[in-house]
């Protein structure tokens, strides 16, 4: 018996990176697994690599009407949700002067709308000991320059968390934080133009964290695994990082 047998999740994001290992992880501990992207390609791969205990629904969490469509989806399949992973979200660096209003409305309404309205949409279909897990980030609490707008939406992530925590407690839902440090993913091959370019990049994420290497997106599903189990019931409103010390301490030289 896995830790999540005859659960039911739906992580978004799940086609790729932290959420396709989240998707696969809760797969073989015995969920069945809603995988909610954009890119039906990374979809059809990712539920095939989970089998039969997975369904993909293409749909962009920023448009309100294909969220409703994941909750239609999710309702006529007579299913209840036990684990809710809101991970779908993305990176860009602008400095200050940069930073142009195309672009702060593309990061906010990702990581902030997105997430918040994939909770809202999906609450009618939440077991009473559901959990929520929203990904934030370990630049939550950092000054990072040319990361203003990212930083302030995954703080308002972990901001969202306290107030659903304490809104959805009488219902026995529990919400949490989920903040991972530099992860090694493919988004990086496509933040960089060359091989070359993505081992450099590689190398100074690493010598950032001060455990001195990347974490990788199985270390990430680990810690959500946790979330989503009946091992974290008596935790709601709060935070696990994965970032090797990245958010609150200084790495090494």
């Amino acid at each position: 018996m896995g830790r999540l047998q005859d659960k039911v999740a739906i992580i978004t994001g799940g086609n790729s990176g932290i959420g396709r290992a989240i998707a696969n992880r809760f797969g073989r501990e015995g969920a069945f697994v809603y995988v909610v992207g954009r890119r039906e390609a990374d979809l059809a791969d990712t539920v095939a690599e989970i089998g039969s205990r997975a369904m993909a629904i293409q749909a962009d969490v920023t448009n309100l009407e294909e969220l409703s469509k994941v909750y239609s989806q999710i309702a006529a399949d007579g299913r209840k949700l036990d684990v809710v992973v809101a991970n779908a979200g993305q990176v860009e660096n602008r400095p200050i002067t940069e930073a142009d209003a195309d672009h702060f409305d593309r990061i906010f309404n990702l990581n902030v709308r997105g997430a918040f309205f994939t909770v809202q949409k999906l609450l009618p279909l939440l077991t009473e000991s559901a959990s929520v897990i929203m990904v934030s980030s370990s630049l939550n609490v950092r000054g990072d320059a040319g990361l203003s707008v990212y930083n302030a939406s995954k703080a308002a992530v972990r901001s969202l968390v306290k107030t659903f925590a304490i809104e959805l407690m009488p219902r026995g839902v529990r919400v949490n934080t989920l903040s991972p440090g530099p992860v090694d993913t493919p988004i990086i091959e496509s933040v960089t133009t060359t091989p070359k370019e993505a081992a450099a990049f590689r190398e100074w994420a690493a010598s950032q964290v001060p455990m001195g290497r990347m974490g990788q997106p199985q270390e990430v599903a680990a810690a959500a695994l946790f979330l989503a189990s009946d091992d974290s019931s008596f935790s709601t409103g709060t935070e696990i990082r994965v970032d090797g010390g990245h958010a609150e301490l200084w790495a090494p030289k």
